[in-house]
């Protein structure tokens, strides 16, 4: 039951992108007073999964946004699994280490799908004015920007490289500045 509750909680938050009050909270649950609410609040805080600011308003913990990790699937031949929860994985520890310096983009092009980058993909970048030769990043080149492969030739010049046969490389005739480096594509099905 405690499962139905942080989902719903879960569900309410994605929704409206904020904690819910102890009234809607009543509705939420199907309880009928908010003492009952408050007894489920002092659940969630002492499993971690919420917090009470300065002003006693709840606010998501780090594990709030935590996904079950089940285990392992294999991408070969079939063979038999048993779902058994062994973990979970808060998504934004595991996809954003810094995440003051992170930002998402919406891909618009094709110029990236060799790289399993397509059109109305996200991409989770990290800004960085850095990066070594093969990294996928953002770049402002002449004035423009693009995400590609961010290629050093040997006498040190910089260009940048498309992952689809269709599209030229880039050579800059004034500068290249890197803004990001791509850390994780998001596709939805």
């Amino acid at each position: 039951m405690y499962n139905d509750y942080k989902n719903k909680l879960l569900s309410f938050y994605q929704r409206e992108n904020r904690m819910p009050t102890y009234t809607e909270m009543m509705s939420l649950f199907g309880f009928k007073s908010k003492n009952a609410v408050a007894r489920l609040v002092d659940k969630f805080i002492e499993a971690g999964l919420v917090a009470k600011d300065h002003l006693g308003r709840l606010v998501p913990e780090s594990s709030f946004n935590d996904v079950p990790l089940l285990g392992s699937v294999k991408a070969g031949l079939p063979a038999d699994v048993a779902e058994q929860s062994y973990d979970t994985v808060n998504l934004d520890n595991y996809l954003v280490s810094k995440k003051g310096n992170t930002y998402m983009l919406e891909v618009d092009g094709e110029s990236m799908i060799e790289a399993y980058i397509a059109d109305g993909d996200m991409v989770l970048v990290e800004k960085t004015e850095k990066a070594r030769d093969g990294d996928i990043v953002i770049a402002d080149v002449d004035g423009e920007f693009t995400m590609k492969y961010f290629r050093v030739n040997r006498d040190g010049s910089l260009w940048l490289e498309p992952a689809n046969k269709d599209f030229k490389p880039i050579y800059p005739k004034q500068y290249l500045h890197i803004n990001g480096v791509v850390k994780a594509v998001i596709r939805k099905y």
